[in-house]
């Protein structure tokens, strides 16, 4: 089955809707509907639900395995929303880095974490194939053979 391109839509826990909206405000996430239980946001033509839970989500451990973000097709866009993150001085999980330097999978990244602990990840890659492929290339994350 293929599918057509279409937008993405995730869901995450949030202890607090308040500081939800504020920090995803600051990354410049465009808030929709909200209730007492959720909060919709437009991240880059992509839809977050922030669903309401009880107590504060524990931190992983490390990047993996969950964490969610966007990969931007140019990198003034990576520029601006690493320079937007710092300058709303949000918190950074990970400082950006440039990853697998010099090979057809190079890229730019860095992580923030929000309020209740998700970890969101922003990447530029030099070269726009490696996004999804191609299958011959071995390494994804940090501790690929």
């Amino acid at each position: 089955m293929a599918l057509t391109p279409a937008t993405f839509h995730l869901a995450f826990p949030t202890h607090d809707l308040a500081l939800c909206r504020d920090f995803y405000e600051k990354l410049g996430a465009i808030p929709g509907r909200e209730n007492s239980q959720a909060l919709i946001f437009n991240l880059g033509g992509h839809q977050l639900v922030a669903h309401l839970v009880k107590d504060l989500p524990s931190e992983q451990a490390g990047i993996y395995p969950r964490h969610f973000g966007l990969i931007f097709d140019r990198l003034k866009d990576w520029e601006a929303c690493l320079e937007g993150a710092r300058s709303h001085q949000l918190r950074f999980y990970r400082e950006p880095q440039l990853r697998f330097e010099k090979t057809p999978l190079e890229h730019r990244s860095f992580f923030l974490a929000d309020p209740s602990h998700n970890l969101l990840e922003f990447k530029f890659y030099s070269f726009p194939e490696a996004i999804f492929g191609p299958g011959d290339r071995a390494p994804i994350g940090e501790k690929s053979p």
